[in-house]
């Protein structure tokens, strides 16, 4: 299994700071409550200050999808998404444990951190890349779309999107669910410091998966040198070492 950035990535959105993790060992029942009450706090305190609209790192997601030919206030990025929910309703919804982390790790460094069923991926590659055109979405609610040619998505070796405008909306087809037991999670950042911001949230989210299941997460920081997160026949069955 191969996840990578297209090169067209790296060189139109230089600023790119990415990072994956996968692993194996989750399940649907496991408390994560008091991080999920930790992380939203951190963001709840950022937003006592001003709107999530004004945070750099939603600023520069903005930027981004403005010269992808997006209008901002209408496609947001998955992170501004949730933090825009937190302010106005208080709380994240409850949706899978692992989900719930993820989310609340995503709202805490206002980066979005995407969560996949690896097991729904089809193929040795998953990449992130312009849209053909031809790919095929599946909805939340079931039915089938195309991301426009030249929208960026997370496209498998089946042209299955599993994403559509980058970080605006992933997938119902690889949605993490109760039958879920192994995960790849891609945080992606483009203001400055994303590296940083990246690398954080990474750990945070390989400790606390750590800690609430069996899991042995293997990590990777991605970079234009280094693209591509390439996991072993080792690593998939869960003996890894991140």
């Amino acid at each position: 299994m191969r996840f990578r950035h297209a090169e067209a990535i790296w060189s139109d959105h230089p600023g790119l700071a990415a990072g994956a993790l996968h692993t194996t060992g989750i399940g649907p029942v496991a408390d994560v409550r008091p991080y999920v009450e930790e992380y939203t706090a951190r963001a709840r305190s950022r937003l006592a200050g001003t709107s999530e609209s004004r945070f750099p790192e939603v600023l520069a997601w903005r930027r981004v999808f403005t010269r992808m030919g997006l209008k901002p206030t209408q496609y947001r990025c998955a992170s501004e998404s949730l933090l825009r929910r937190l302010r106005k309703e208080g709380a994240l919804p409850s949706i899978h444990p692992v989900v719930d982390l993820c989310n609340a790790v995503s709202v805490a460094y206002a980066v979005p951190v995407a969560v996949l069923d690896a097991d729904r991926i089809r193929g040795p590659l998953l990449e992130v890349r312009p849209a053909r055109g031809d790919e095929e979405y599946t909805t939340f609610g079931g039915t089938t779309e195309h991301p426009a040619p030249g929208e960026v998505t997370y496209a498998d070796s089946a042209d299955r999107a599993h994403a559509r405008r980058w970080t605006n909306r992933q997938s119902g087809h690889s949605a993490v669910g109760e039958h879920t037991r192994r995960i790849l999670v891609v945080t992606e950042a483009v203001h400055d410091g994303g590296a940083d911001t990246v690398a954080e949230a990474l750990r945070t989210i390989a400790r606390d998966l750590t800690a609430l299941w069996p899991a042995d997460p293997v990590t990777a920081l991605l970079t234009p040198a280094r693209p591509e997160f390439v996991l072993d026949e080792e690593s998939l069955s869960g003996t890894g070492a991140p």
